[in-house]
């Protein structure tokens, strides 16, 4: 039964279900840990979407999971968000508590604007942060998952492996489109960020395993059956002779470590991923600007950001266009069709318009009966730096790019984009490269790479604030090209005097 008490315009929801499950229990069988998770929202619903879905998808008894819910001085729907997600999964767990302050207005007094980390913005968030875990001791759980609304655990075995580790505290490791991520490894004797050796290896997964740091933060599992876990806090008062800034995570890491805690982050998998948070100057607009950046980014890790069904309804998207070019391909082959996925969600996301161009499948191409196909390998041709021959992978390849040049002159494609289906969009993709279009204006070019191995850095010559004029590269991973540079490419005769009929297929994704 769902119980709901108005107080002072404060909305709080309170969801109890207790299951009785069939089955054969055994001697010495065990209950899992009973977890309680907190959640603050402010301005997220551009994440919430992403993040409940991620939150449900934990692949943990959700009869053992107390959820915690407080979310105020919003400026957006967050709360209206939670809410239907409340509605269609609040019997599922043991028990849902949602705290909503409608009324609180979108600022604190000292904010200018609510990116702002004001002195009555960190003591609101110490308060809640407090209660948070007073609402774990009283309910007796045995661990408290402290995440924000910005958080996507994309391995829905996130907090069973956490808690199988049995640490006092510890924190999956997250990942951003930069180098930013939910720990430090190095703080001063003044509690700033300190750079170290140690945290670039750990952030890229060159080591990995689990790692003793000087702070964790916005995805936080504490075991709450030690005794040393009643003397945690984050509120700077309550910790004898601090002398460190009024900082939730700061001041939770520094009596942590005061009273024995260890705090370890954990990367021995890939967990997910977090936005990186907004500096005071910048607009929560930029935001969304970011959370597009990570959701390629994961994408092009194989781990899309999941959504639940009945969310993406609610989502808006970019309406595709060619991005100041006259026509995208994007080059793959028809066996490929994760990538194809993939490559689809991306094209989505950008609000990019792209034909999909079927390519010649080296494993079909017979190299000892090219001549058949009007295809000569030039004599003694060996790979400059491998020192090979080519592979019919490479021949495959070359004659999906072929093939498109083929088109681009038989229909006059003034310029044309082609990007092959394993490439990774950089953040704000959509910004750079219509700078780069207009950088190019006034060049007199045929082909412009926009992905590529470069092999002679150094020596190459800037014609523009953003490109070079390249010497000898490798990968054709993107590239914009004209249709004079597409007519020159076909004069150079590269499969003989007839060009192969064109087996392939395009279709718009």
């Amino acid at each position: 039964m769902r119980h709901l008490l108005v107080l002072l315009l404060i909305k709080f929801y309170v969801f109890d279900l207790n299951n009785c499950t069939g089955g054969t229990v055994k001697n010495g069988d065990h209950k899992l840990p009973t977890v309680g998770i907190s959640v603050l929202v402010r301005n997220k619903a551009h994440t919430l979407p992403y993040f409940l879905t991620s939150l449900y998808n934990l692949e943990y008894p959700k009869d053992r999971l107390y959820l915690w819910f407080y979310s105020d001085f919003n400026e957006d729907n967050s709360i209206e968000i939670i809410e239907k997600w409340v509605e269609k999964h609040s019997l599922e767990y043991k028990r849902l508590y949602v705290i909503t302050n409608s009324s609180s207005g979108s600022l604190h007094n000292d904010e200018a604007k609510c990116v702002q980390w004001t002195p009555q913005h960190f003591t609101h968030v110490i308060n809640l942060r407090e209660k948070a875990l007073e609402f774990a001791r009283q309910m007796w759980a045995d661990y408290i998952f402290m995440i924000d609304a910005d958080v996507f655990l994309t391995n829905p075995l996130t907090l069973r492996n956490l808690l199988l580790k049995e640490m006092d505290i510890v924190a999956p490791m997250l990942i951003s489109d930069g180098l930013y991520s939910n720990f430090w490894c190095g703080m001063t004797e003044k509690f700033y960020y300190k750079r170290t050796d140690d945290y670039k290896p750990i952030q890229s997964r060159e080591k990995v395993g689990c790692f003793s740091v000087p702070m964790v933060h916005t995805a936080v599992l504490i075991n709450m059956k030690t005794l040393a876990s009643d003397l945690l806090t984050y509120d700077p008062k309550k910790i004898p002779g601090y002398n460190g800034p009024q900082d939730d995570i700061i001041a939770f890491a520094v009596n942590a470590k005061e009273n024995g805690m260890e705090l370890m982050i954990c990367n021995e998998e890939l967990y997910g991923f977090i936005l990186i948070p907004l500096e005071e100057n910048d607009e929560l607009k930029m935001d969304y600007e970011q959370l597009l950046n990570l959701k390629l980014l994961a994408i092009s890790r194989g781990r899309p950001l999941p959504l639940e069904s009945y969310m993406e309804a609610d989502m808006q998207y970019p309406k595709p266009w060619k991005f100041g070019c006259n026509e995208i391909y994007m080059i793959n082959l028809e066996r490929r069709t994760e990538r194809r996925k993939l490559m689809e969600m991306s094209f989505k996301e950008l609000g990019m318009d792209v034909t999909h161009f079927s390519a010649v499948d080296g494993k079909r191409l017979d190299m000892k009966n090219l001549k058949e196909r009007s295809i000569t390998l030039m004599p003694n041709y060996e790979d400059p730096y491998h020192k090979r021959p080519m592979k019919a992978g490479e021949v495959g390849c070359f004659l999906s790019h072929y093939y498109i040049w083929e088109t681009i002159v038989e229909e006059q494609i003034p310029i044309t984009l082609i990007l092959e289906d394993d490439i990774q969009f950089v953040p704000y993709f959509r910004n750079r490269f219509l700078q780069l279009l207009r950088e190019i204006e006034e060049l007199d070019w045929d082909l412009v790479y926009i992905g590529r191995k470069i092999l002679m850095d150094d020596k190459e010559e800037f014609v523009t604030a953003h490109t070079t004029k390249p010497l000898y590269s490798y990968w054709t991973l993107g590239y914009l090209i004209s249709e004079r540079g597409a007519r020159k490419l076909l004069d150079t005769k590269a499969v003989g005097q007839h060009a192969p009929g064109r087996r392939v297929s395009t279709h718009h994704v």
